[in-house]
């Protein structure tokens, strides 16, 4: 880790804990929409509304897609009662801060719910990069390489913290090192960022207990 010069997170389930307000949001599409919620929230994670939609439902132009994602999206912005900080987000950003090493939020949602979602965690990013600045969200590349642009870091020295797999493809499509949360491979596999947090602490190891290098990389 001691060449890792920018952290640059996901925000929906990793840093934010928004999982139950993102399958009501999606269940209730799902409904309006004929579509099985098992179905859109097998593949709705981490990904773009937008996305989403036209994955679910290919037969919608581009204008009825775009309404639709709109849609999904408003169903989302008022739905904060629940939303919390994850696990060790708020020590993880303290030893950012004390260490002076920049970091940002690349997300698949938009700016006004991204703002609302960070907001109800408490969380300020210092820089956040939405949906609506990239031309194509994730799996693509655009959004992470956007941040690393934005806080001077070349792309090989940033490391991804995600909890898809969508966003992983995407660390990895940039060149990025990447961090994956919820079991998934990457180059490291953490149980939540409390531990990244320890790992990243000033002295602190470079192996820690239940910490595992993944065994392969996967695009």
């Amino acid at each position: 880790m001691d060449d890792v010069a920018a952290v640059l997170f996901d925000m929906d389930g990793t840093l934010v804990d928004s999982d139950a307000a993102v399958e009501r949001a999606w269940t209730t599409w799902a409904g309006e929409h004929g579509v099985e919620p098992a179905a859109v929230l097998a593949v709705a994670h981490g990904a773009p509304a937008r996305d989403t939609v036209r994955r679910l439902l290919p037969d919608l132009d581009e204008a009825a897609v775009t309404a639709s994602a709109v849609r999904q999206l408003a169903l989302q912005y008022d739905d904060l009662a629940d939303l919390t900080a994850t696990t060790g987000a708020r020590d993880l950003i303290g030893v950012l801060d004390r260490r002076g090493l920049p970091w940002a939020v690349v997300t698949s949602a938009d700016a006004r719910l991204a703002a609302a979602r960070l907001g109800a965690a408490g969380i300020v990013a210092p820089v956040l990069v939405t949906e609506t600045d990239v031309a194509r969200g994730k799996p693509y590349p655009e959004g992470y390489l956007t941040a690393a642009r934005r806080l001077g870091v070349p792309a090989a020295r940033c490391l991804v913290v995600e909890d898809s797999t969508t966003g992983l493809a995407a660390g990895r499509a940039a060149g990025m090192r990447t961090a994956g949360l919820r079991g998934l491979a990457a180059d490291l596999r953490l149980r939540d960022l409390a531990q990244l947090a320890d790992l990243l602490a000033p002295g602190a190891r470079r192996r820690r207990d239940g910490v595992r290098p993944a065994v392969e990389r996967t695009c």
